[in-house]
């Protein structure tokens, strides 16, 4: 494993928007043989997956009063809050996919550096969570181009819990699934958990500490490290123009179907939105957290034309590859939820 600095004129880049595009040009271009970790930190935004409805997700109009920007990653995942007492790490690994899916393998490093830096109780639990006792302070995501792959997630030092709060309103129905009544009673910060000398740290502080245990190293200066040049920083620049830097991009665009149904499996939240002519499904949308390497929209296409009738949406969804595409989760599962027809307010 070898150190990726995404630094750029020898200090730390803190826009979110650049940050969130660096896996996808280091997966994609870049491709550096092996296996590649960058860590860094955001200045106050929220962050959603790419299938998520930011309308359903974040809070707008707080959004927009706390000037919090809201960037669309291009992975899959639920949406997240980050300020400057939050860390991103993602490992980056090129043309071998052995570990595709396993976020295990990922998360446990980081848990054993929190071990030996007091916070014994971590651990992984769940699809992609790391947690202390009841409470998660890591969420992570994947996401793959043909054997190559990024794979990492958030971890909270000294997030300001107050403002997540308010900035996200996840689906009710994912909360209660986790027996939560909150985002607030769910999540925690690690920084309390630490021994004094770590508690004490700023964010780079705490990120510094970080690598070396991950990198069983005694100071940066020994760790095998790619430095982003100007090159590099050229050509992300150039991705940024026209997509990522965008409000259709980072946004979307809220369709506003007559229907809105959700639910939470274990793959994740699944919801479909979606219109009605007569009986007939119009127009039809798929969103959620759920992680996938394939495609939705060719989910969306099949149901679309559908009548709204159980056998008519089964045999539609048995056309294709619901696990590819989506996840692990059955034709008539989504079918029942796709007849809850609820209304939205």
């Amino acid at each position: 494993m070898f150190f990726i600095d995404t630094s750029r004129n020898g200090k730390p880049v803190y826009d979110p928007i650049v940050n969130q595009s660096l896996d996808n040009y280091l997966v994609n271009d870049l491709k550096l043989p092996g296996y590649g970790l960058i860590m860094y930190v955001n200045q106050p935004a929220v962050i959603v997956g790419v299938n998520q409805n930011a309308y359903a997700e974040v809070n707008m109009p707080y959004l927009k009063e706390k000037g919090i920007k809201l960037v669309r990653r291009t992975s899959g995942g639920g949406a997240v809050y980050h300020d400057y007492g939050n860390i991103i790490f993602e490992n980056i690994v090129i043309n071998d996919d052995e570990h595709f899916g396993d976020f295990k393998y990922f998360a446990q490093p980081i848990i054993d550096a929190l071990h030996d830096m007091g916070a014994t109780d971590a651990e992984m639990r769940g699809r992609n969570d790391m947690v202390i006792g009841n409470q998660k302070f890591s969420g992570m995501t994947m996401f793959k181009v043909g054997k190559s792959y990024a794979a990492g997630g958030t971890l909270m030092f000294d997030l300001a819990m107050d403002v997540a709060t308010k900035v996200l309103t996840p689906e009710k129905d994912k909360l209660e699934s986790k027996g939560v009544k909150s985002v607030e009673s769910r999540v925690t910060n690690v920084k309390p958990f630490l021994k004094p000398e770590f508690q004490n740290l700023d964010i780079e502080g705490f990120k510094r500490a970080l690598l070396l245990r991950l990198f069983n190293a005694k100071s940066l200066d020994d760790i095998e490290t790619y430095h982003l040049n100007d090159h590099d920083w050229s050509i992300i620049d150039e991705r940024l123009k026209g997509k990522y830097d965008t409000d259709e991009w980072n946004y979307g665009k809220n369709p506003g179907f007559d229907y809105y149904v959700s639910k939470h499996y274990d793959i994740g939240t699944v919801s479909f939105n979606y219109s009605l002519n007569g009986n007939t499904i119009s127009d039809i949308k798929i969103y959620g957290d759920f992680i996938t390497g394939g495609d939705i929209s060719v989910i969306e296409k099949v149901l679309n034309g559908v009548k709204l009738t159980k056998d008519a949406l089964v045999a539609a969804l048995n056309k294709v590859d619901i696990k590819g595409n989506l996840g692990d989760v059955s034709a008539d599962e989504l079918t029942d939820l796709l007849l809850e027809k609820t209304k939205i307010s």
